[in-house]
């Protein structure tokens, strides 16, 4: 992220308590490197993971932790420090700071500020998987995103993944750079938001093809591109519908996700986002998938290994093409290639019908890494190849041309 992006902007970060706070201290490293202040408030809790010293010296400000310090309420701290902020992050976000705010209780610092500030709030869950999909934990989340005006939440994640615990699910807080991004999107502001009344629809993650109860066809991806487009298009203003594959991350802030798992799941899902302005079909979607799948799980026997039959998947990136009237002003779809990139990309572009693809070599290290590189091929004849930088680096650049598409001269 470019340096200037976020300087000058006021964060005021709220660190609950959770084995996740470390995560704090990097976040506080990653804003303050990206131009921002910091300010940091400590809960009871969260001090028992990271300490005050700690974030005062990444801050470089006192950190505050409790409410009645005479020096700080004789200027009515709490209410100056919600005025000071552009934006209140709250990482990690436990069960009881949500409770309180959800349901307007004031009884320490942070939830104080929560309750006082005029200023939208980031929150970044983190917590036991039992515990996030607790029906009052989930009640609460959805009582903060229904908040109107300044107030109305924004949460980013929290992401799958093995806790502190042993378990594996939902919960664990999303990774600093995912939540600066998130920051970054939140306070581009309107001036910043050139697909602001604008749908778009974006397939991400591959498509798993049950053969019979336990086994299936899938693919590497780890739909970590498409799900950044998603939150680069969404940093824009526009209004999105990610459809994703089985993948182990979080839904991007200000992005509907829809989660399927087959490629006809997909094909469904994405026809029934549409109408929209934009398609991005960046999903690696089966070819194919089998013709009859197993009741039961297929058992070794002495005839050796069973023969599957194979029938084709549905084409998604041509169908949303030839949509008709429901088809999106700009279709972008993606080719992920091992050889011979110009030719099989410009041969896919021409057979799909799509008025842009993106070309990838996949031959190296693409899937599941954080790096791509790639080259954009529109349908005029003419490309535009990008050096190898972070998906979320490409994700932003294609946001930014498909933004610059729609504001020429149609």
């Amino acid at each position: 992220m470019e340096a200037t992006r976020l300087s000058g902007r006021k964060i005021l970060l709220i660190v609950g308590g959770g084995i996740a706070a470390y995560k704090s201290l990097e976040l506080v490293r990653l804003i303050r490197k990206a131009g921002a202040q910091v300010q940091a408030v400590l809960t009871a809790s969260g001090a028992q993971f990271v300490t005050p010293m700690s974030l005062a010296a990444l801050t470089g400000h006192p950190v505050r932790q409790d409410l009645f310090l005479p020096d700080d309420e004789t200027a009515m701290g709490h209410i100056e420090l919600s005025r000071w902020a552009d934006l209140i992050v709250v990482a990690p976000a436990t069960a009881g700071l949500i409770g309180k705010a959800a349901n307007g209780l004031a009884d320490d610092l942070a939830s104080t500020l929560l309750i006082a500030t005029d200023k939208q709030a980031l929150w970044a869950p983190a917590m036991n998987v039992r515990m996030w999909l607790h029906p009052a934990v989930q009640a609460n989340v959805d009582r903060l995103k229904r908040f109107e005006g300044f107030h109305q939440a924004a949460l980013i994640g929290p992401d799958d993944g093995e806790m502190a615990c042993g378990e594996f699910g939902p919960g664990r807080m999303a990774e600093p750079a995912a939540i600066l991004a998130a920051i970054d999107g939140l306070l581009a502001g309107a001036g910043g938001r050139s697909l602001a009344g604008r749908k778009a629809v974006v397939t991400a993650g591959p498509t798993f093809e049950p053969i019979d109860p336990v086994r299936g066809l899938t693919n590497r991806s780890s739909g970590k591109q498409g799900y950044a487009i998603a939150a680069a298009l969404a940093r824009l203003g526009a209004e999105v519908t990610l459809v994703s594959g089985p993948v182990a991350l979080g839904a991007p802030t200000g992005v509907a996700r829809v989660w399927v798992e087959t490629a006809t799941e997909m094909q469904a899902a994405v026809h029934a986002a549409l109408p929209a302005d934009i398609a991005v079909m960046s999903a690696a979607v089966a070819d194919w998938r089998v013709d009859g799948v197993a009741s039961g799980k297929i058992k070794k026997a002495p005839g050796g290994p069973p023969t599957l039959s194979l029938i084709e998947n549905p084409d998604i990136l041509a169908g949303v093409a030839r949509a008709g009237p429901q088809r999106p002003a700009l279709v972008v779809g993606f080719a992920a290639e091992t050889a011979d990139l110009a030719a099989n990309a410009r041969a896919k572009l021409s057979r799909k019908g799509c008025d842009w693809i993106v070309g990838n070599d996949v031959s190296d290290d693409v899937f599941g890494n954080d790096a791509n590189a790639v080259t954009l091929f529109l349908k005029n004849g003419a490309e535009e190849t990008w050096p190898r930088q972070s998906k979320t680096a490409v994700a932003r650049a294609l946001a930014d041309r498909i933004a610059a598409h729609f504001s020429e001269p149609q």
